[in-house]
């Protein structure tokens, strides 16, 4: 029952990402140039209900669906491996046009040269599995 869930909310999100141009190469291009607010308006307000609900899981103690509490752990301080891996995730971004959510949207409706981008996305996620304990955390 839980895939399913999954799935439906899924194809939701994939069906919103497309709907509101946010799975766009151009979009994503016009917002790495500075030349339109659209991406910028996604991003920030996915941002400000991100932050809202992180609130509320906390103070109210909210549960998942399945009654589990929800654990949220806090993140390691520190600069550095968020500006390099910022850094490497935002030119693979700018590069590829698409970051991981609108690979996926991009499939969906049919654009299969994306299937290369998902194939190196995956293939770098692996490279990363094997190389991480001995990269700087």
């Amino acid at each position: 029952m839980r895939t399913l869930v999954y799935l439906g909310i899924g194809i939701f999100f994939g069906i919103t990402m497309f709907k509101s141009e946010a799975a766009s190469w151009f979009r994503i291009y016009e917002m790495f140039q500075f030349q339109s607010f659209h991406m910028y308006g996604i991003i920030g307000s996915a941002l400000v209900i991100g932050i809202v609900m992180i609130q509320l899981i906390k103070r109210f103690g909210i549960k998942s669906f399945y009654g589990e509490k929800i654990q949220i752990l806090p993140k390691d301080k520190g600069i550095r491996n968020y500006l390099i891996g910022g850094i490497i995730f935002g030119l693979g971004w700018a590069l590829s046009g698409a970051c991981p959510g609108p690979m996926f949207t991009l499939i969906g409706a049919g654009y299969l040269p994306i299937l290369i981008v998902i194939v190196f996305a995956v293939l770098g996620t692996f490279l990363y599995g094997i190389l991480k304990d001995k990269l700087p955390h």
